[in-house]
């Protein structure tokens, strides 16, 4: 029988320290920042324990990337690479306990730290020198404990009776060329995204444009997003309950001057009309923005570059669906769960800056063809194998998870659309209806400005 001997070399970091590492992602969040990180925080050990912090803080992200598992099982998978190592195995009650004497203080610095664009050098990631963002809000849901409770509370009503478990809102504002996070804030559902956004939009940087819909149309967004010497773009209502926007003065691509909560803006009506095999839909759309050249800033420009706001519910999906696969969070106090979100987003962050690290060695790649379930494996894989986890003197900008993504690019995207209805429902009996269509169709668009303000409504395109 012909056999073949595999030999690998593992470099980690010596002692108690050898399981904090997060495989080849550990280059994107090195020991050195970690360490730096901690000592910041004043959330650095004492003595050098079983656990030290940094290893706590590689065990809080390495339980994002195996959120279906307890941290006992993820703790398994950082040690699965290092046989031959005297590795420690520490109970659930001992990991419980290093979690919550690190603290979520570290995490938050973190992501404070990597939060940012992830520049990219294809795709719509900056326009007319301006960086494209969006900003919106989703809800998670946190474990069903008394502490949780006494913060987040459960949603009430709805078809279903409500939500079993403490639900929180999360707001980011995120780059829509790379989907990476810009910023991000949480708290209980009963606040609104409105209320969360102003601590993000007040701290927006200059030179950036941010897509919005209807529920962000509010004059004193504007001008915390004028005051930071940045721009807006929303969608704003047109029927009685929209804002009063007077006509100051036509411009000739079709759109025109107005004044919003005090400042001069510019607004765009726009007729779209999509058209399937089953038919044609037209609709009536406003948008307002601070934009307010005509020719650097076209209508028409203007209109399909706000179609780049549904990156966002991308990301969203990305973080909700492929990283958490619908699951509760695991914490069971607020300020776990304040530690596992930020947690979240930090590898989420690292995950997209690694994807886009990678398409950026292919000039003409856009970062929307990288899958994020193949880097998102990728990074698994190499976790589990302990590989990469200390760099070369020669920097692979690219890696193994970046190899993954180039070798099975998702196709150019095709312009197809889809009904907003809910696919699966929490009840099967409210996901069936004869009558529902919840199947995807290749569209063409066309588009056409409106002369002046239309007192029609429609739902989001």
């Amino acid at each position: 029988m012909v056999q073949s001997v595999i030999t690998r070399v593992v470099r980690v970091a010596a002692g108690p320290f050898a399981p904090g590492h997060l495989g080849e992602l550990t280059q994107q969040v090195p020991f050195e920042m970690i360490d730096a990180i901690l000592a910041e925080t004043r959330c650095l050990q004492r003595r050098v324990r079983v656990l030290p912090s940094r290893v706590v803080v590689y065990l809080l992200l390495a339980g994002c990337l195996f959120a279906e598992l307890g941290y006992r099982q993820v703790w398994q998978r950082l040690g699965a690479g290092l046989e031959g190592l005297p590795v420690a195995d520490p109970s659930e009650a001992a990991l419980t306990k290093a979690r919550r004497r690190v603290g979520p203080q570290p995490l938050r610095a973190l992501f404070d730290l990597l939060r940012g664009p992830a520049a990219s050098m294809a795709g719509p990631v900056r326009w007319r020198g301006l960086l494209v963002c969006a900003i919106d809000g989703t809800t998670l849901s946190a474990a069903d404990s008394a502490a949780n409770l006494a913060r987040y509370s459960k949603q009430r009503g709805g078809r279903t009776g409500g939500s079993s478990y403490p639900i929180l809102r999360l707001v980011t504002i995120m780059a829509c060329g790379t989907r990476s996070v810009m910023d991000a804030v949480f708290g209980p559902i009963t606040t609104g995204e409105t209320t969360y956004a102003k601590d993000l939009l007040a701290r927006l940087p200059a030179a950036v444009l941010v897509l919005a819909d209807r529920n962000f149309a509010a004059a004193h967004l504007l001008k915390l997003v004028v005051g930071c010497d940045a721009h807006m773009l929303v969608r704003a209502k047109t029927g009685r309950g929209g804002p009063k926007l007077p006509v100051l003065l036509r411009l000739r691509d079709g759109s025109y001057q107005s004044v919003f909560g005090g400042q001069q803006v510019r607004v765009i009506d726009a007729e779209i009309s999509i058209k399937t095999k089953t038919g044609t839909v037209t609709g009536v759309y406003r948008l307002i923005t601070t934009l307010l050249d005509p020719d650097t800033y076209p209508a028409t420009s203007i209109v399909r570059l706000y179609h780049e706001r549904w990156e966002i519910e991308t990301a969203y999906l990305e973080i909700k669906s492929s990283i958490l696969d619908g699951r509760v969070l695991r914490a069971r106090t607020p300020a776990g769960v304040d530690q596992e979100i930020h947690a979240l987003l930090v590898t989420y962050q690292i995950l997209r800056t690694a994807m886009t690290d990678a398409t950026n060695s292919e000039p003409d790649v856009d970062p929307d063809r990288a899958s994020f379930t193949i880097a998102l494996n990728a990074a698994r894989d190499q976790l589990i194998n302990a590989s990469a986890v200390i760099a070369d003197t020669v920097i692979d900008l690219i890696g193994t998870i970046g190899r993954h993504v180039l070798d099975d690019l998702l196709p150019e995207r095709r312009l197809r659309v889809n009904a907003r209805t809910v696919k699966r429902a929490i009840s099967k009996y409210n996901a069936r209806g004869p009558n529902i269509d919840r199947r995807t169709y290749q569209a063409t668009i066309s588009l056409n400005i409106l002369a002046g303000p239309v007192l029609t409504t429609n739902p989001d395109p």
